[in-house]
């Protein structure tokens, strides 16, 4: 093992004095040796699941408008039946959430990968083959619970195989294949039918089936089931030829040993376990209580007022801002850390959902006020027509800012730090359960968002997601570590008490 060498090197090319601990001289020089190029490889071929999750949420949005006025009385969706076609998804995700947690431990991350690939096929090929309603269900629950399982499979996958120079960078690929994903079917569903965009669909999962067959299982995962060989090979695979893989290799089993061997009920009460859960749960309540299905619901309506007629090159618009700062989020992520773009992004959301608050109530007022003129004057209705124009402006710029804001922190961010900071052996475990609850909270916010609207007001409600907002911020700077720049066993290390390994 060369590291002490490599370690003296870099400290005198430097003219640095050496470090008493010398942790991070020895990460140092383990990391100056390593390449990415197969680490890229293997993280592209992972994130085809993310994108094909993308694919299933964006599929309702152009194939609902075909599916109710299809000439076909089977397949036929009335307004109830469209709402389901939409929202069932979110059922089968919960269940592949709780599925997903029970298989990384299980058979492993690889394999469960490559099985979530199936149900995201079958589910497509029912939807294509549909001869009633019930096989489109049926089609949204198989892609749903498929979506549920690579949500929590893939981020794990990802943060076990990268190092923590990448980590972070690696890490919200996830989401921005996702938004990819969402904003490539709007795309395709301005010139492919219902049908042809479920074969397009199931175009992502298939490759990522094939690709994977030909990466390797993480070396975290493979150590805790005692296989020391395979996983320096797959460290190997991962960091190049060139870097000391035993270091890494020897580094992580410590902390595996150090954490024992499965996960115990009694090992809630380990701060080591509690402390990662509790923040990690929280942070998906909180991303989905910042209101980004309202802005979505509302997304159409908000285009037209601005007088963008065509609500599929809306929704295209949508999808690209989302995309392109999803990506801005990716390249600083590594360098500006986890907890101050939560910040600016809960800021920004804040900000954003107060003055939308402000929109919809000044409009409500403009509303009320053009209803008594008209009663008194009995004036042509289109007098009214121009303060709804002139306040166009104030929602556009609002939801743009939510998106940017969104995507900036809020969007990736908690998956990406929720597969950073459980303990390897609690990981099937915690993920699922947060999982369970982004996917639990996304159907209670999307359900109960029209009660809301009747109970607050559509003003009312926007307030509520910004005092939300403002708590996210809040919630952030007391509770969230930053985890930039440290290993996984680092971040562990931090919620136990002690020094890092």
């Amino acid at each position: 093992m060369d590291i002490q060498s490599e370690r003296r090197r870099l400290l005198d090319a430097e003219g640095g004095d050496e470090d008493p601990t010398g942790l991070m001289s020895e990460q140092e020089a383990y990391l100056s040796k390593v390449k990415n190029r197969k680490l890229y490889l293997a993280t592209f071929a992972s994130v085809l699941g993310p994108m094909s999750f993308g694919f299933v949420l964006g599929y309702s949005s152009p194939a609902i408008p075909e599916l109710t006025k299809i000439a076909d009385p089977r397949l036929r969706l009335d307004d109830v039946q469209a709402s389901w076609f939409g929202s069932i998804v979110t059922v089968g995700a919960a269940v592949g959430g709780l599925l997903g947690g029970w298989m990384v431990d299980k058979i492993g991350r690889k394999l469960s990968l490559m099985f979530c690939s199936l149900p995201f096929v079958f589910g497509f090929t029912v939807i294509i083959a549909a001869q009633n309603v019930w096989m489109l269900y049926l089609g949204r629950v198989l892609t749903g619970l498929a979506s549920g399982v690579t949500s929590l499979v893939v981020p794990l996958y990802i943060s076990e195989m990268a190092h923590e120079r990448v980590r972070g960078t690696l890490g919200s690929c996830v989401q921005l294949m996702v938004v990819l994903g969402i904003m490539g079917v709007y795309l395709a569903g301005l010139f492919l039918d219902w049908r042809w965009l479920a074969i397009c669909s199931s175009i992502p999962p298939t490759l990522m089936m094939v690709c994977m067959c030909f990466m390797p299982e993480t070396p975290r995962f493979l150590l805790s089931q005692g296989k020391r060989r395979e996983a320096e090979e797959a460290l190997r695979f991962l960091r190049g030829p060139d870097a000391p893989v035993e270091w890494e290799c020897a580094r992580i089993e410590d902390a595996c040993e150090e954490q024992g061997s499965s996960f115990q009920m009694s090992d809630l009460k380990d701060p080591g376990v509690y402390k990662p859960l509790v923040i990690g749960i929280m942070l998906m309540v909180f991303q989905q209580m910042t209101g980004i299905n309202a802005i979505m619901f509302y997304a159409e309506n908000i285009f037209e007022q601005a007088h963008f007629k065509d609500s599929d090159l809306a929704s295209v618009i949508v999808g690209l801002i989302q995309v392109v700062f999803t990506a801005v989020a990716a390249l600083i992520m590594d360098k500006a850390g986890r907890k101050v773009l939560l910040i600016i992004s809960g800021v920004a959301m804040a900000i954003s959902t107060t003055a939308f608050g402000v929109y919809f109530y000044l409009m409500s007022k403009m509303h009320s006020t053009t209803s008594l003129s008209l009663l008194m004057l009995d004036v042509q209705s289109t007098a009214g027509e121009e303060p709804h124009a002139d306040l166009a402006w104030l929602a556009l710029a609002s939801m743009a800012v939510f998106i940017t804001g969104f995507a900036l922190g809020w969007g990736p961010i908690p998956w990406l730090v929720m597969s950073e900071i459980f303990p390897v052996k609690v990981r099937g475990f915690a993920s699922a359960a947060c999982v369970l609850t982004n996917w639990g909270m996304a159907f209670i916010v999307t359900k109960t968002f029209q009660d809301m609207m009747s109970l607050l007001t559509s003003a009312g409600t926007f307030w509520l997601f910004a005092s939300v907002c403002i708590v996210n911020v809040i919630f952030t700077m007391a509770f969230i570590p930053e985890t930039k720049g440290k290993t996984l066993e680092q971040i562990e290390a931090t919620f136990r008490g002690t020094s890092g390994p």
